[in-house]
């Protein structure tokens, strides 16, 4: 028989275990981020592997076509990342100069106009230096990423070598013929085709960029496509983060009229993309509330860094799904879920209770 006081000490020692993970995991994210880089990009290409197999082409000859593709969109990663950071940070003395004319004039026409505005006030808030600082402090985090490219592609080959085996040792750890296989199931197929969705649209986000750029011939444009590319796997605010540093540009390089052109380009984008195309795509959606997809961002980022505000929807979702599939833990679940689940999950206890 249990005491009274059972469930809250158990509750107690469930927290405890939540925050001594979370802070093992934020002391040791030099060595997470690249093990958890390496599992979404398994997650990603597994399905490619067994698609390869199902088409007679041997394990072996499949693996290595997979870790060439890979490699080398890492190795185009690093020589882009390399090179327009250094050429861009030999240019921001030069930008600098120009946003300081700019600014002058705009406190000009402002003066013309009746209002008073401390200038030094205004320069500080538009200097390209701080502007341009989370997006050179990701870039720079991925540049991280890349030097430990030899240790993610190590761990992403096992994995996928030991892919095909997974279910079966979920089936004998469970004992049973099911087991945990429907949870790694629903894990592996919630969180494949959210990845596998939001880089389709992430490449589509990049590519629409760098064609509108490259019209209006802002400099660094494969910089810009290639920031909005990642940053369009953060929700909510991934898309007003890759705006501002390209249109901040393009203002300093063309001008207010070509700068208004830019914002309504990317404004443009990301509706038919991120409103329209994408959501159609997920379909059901990800299943999580969008106050938790904020939280989630907010949180990961802060344990994980830049790379885990890229990862916080599949985290969070793995987490979910996790949770959901227990008992004692589906409230939280539920708690993370979209309304829609919330009221899915009403309607399906007010059935069973009406069988009853």
């Amino acid at each position: 028989m249990t005491s009274p006081t059972s469930k809250p000490s158990n509750a107690l020692i469930q927290l405890a275990a939540f925050v001594v993970v979370v802070a093992g995991m934020k002391a040791a994210s030099s060595l997470v981020v690249p093990f958890l880089l390496a599992i979404f990009l398994a997650i990603i290409c597994t399905p490619l592997l067994f698609w390869l197999k199902s088409r007679k082409i041997p394990g072996l000859l499949g693996l290595l076509l997979i870790l060439g593709i890979v490699g080398g969109l890492w190795l185009l990663l690093a020589m882009v990342i390399g090179s327009t950071l250094a050429e861009f940070s030999r240019n921001v003395p030069y930008y600098q100069d120009r946003l300081s004319l700019i600014t002058r004039e705009i406190l000009h026409i402002l003066a013309d106009q009746g209002f008073s505005i401390d200038s030094a006030k205004l320069e500080e808030l538009l200097n390209p230096g701080k502007i341009m600082l989370f997006a050179a402090g990701l870039l720079n985090s991925l540049g991280g990423m890349v030097t430990n490219a030899f240790v993610i592609l190590l761990t992403f080959v096992f994995l996928l070598l030991e892919a095909a085996g997974i279910p079966d040792k979920l089936r004998a750890v469970s004992g049973r013929s099911n087991g945990s296989l429907d949870q790694y199931v629903s894990i592996t197929a919630g969180v494949n085709r959210y990845l596998a969705i939001k880089t389709i649209t992430s490449i589509a986000t990049g590519g629409a960029v760098y064609m509108l750029l490259s019209v209006q011939k802002v400099d660094f444009v494969i910089l810009w496509a290639l920031l909005a590319f990642l940053l369009n796997f953060i929700p909510n605010i991934g898309s007003i983060l890759a705006a501002i540093p390209a249109v901040l540009l393009s203002l300093i390089q063309l001008g207010p009229a070509q700068a208004a052109v830019s914002a309504i380009g990317f404004l443009l984008i990301n509706i038919i993309i991120g409103s329209i195309i994408e959501p159609r795509a997920m379909g059901r959606g990800i299943g999580l509330s969008t106050l938790v997809v904020f939280l989630s961002l907010a949180f990961w980022g802060w344990v994980l860094g830049p790379v885990g505000m890229l990862l916080s929807v599949p985290l969070t979702m793995t987490v979910k799904i996790a949770l959901g599939e227990r008992d004692e833990t589906r409230w939280i679940a539920l708690l993370l879920g979209s309304n829609k689940e919330v009221s899915a999950y009403l309607n399906l206890q007010k059935r069973s209770e009406t069988v009853e």
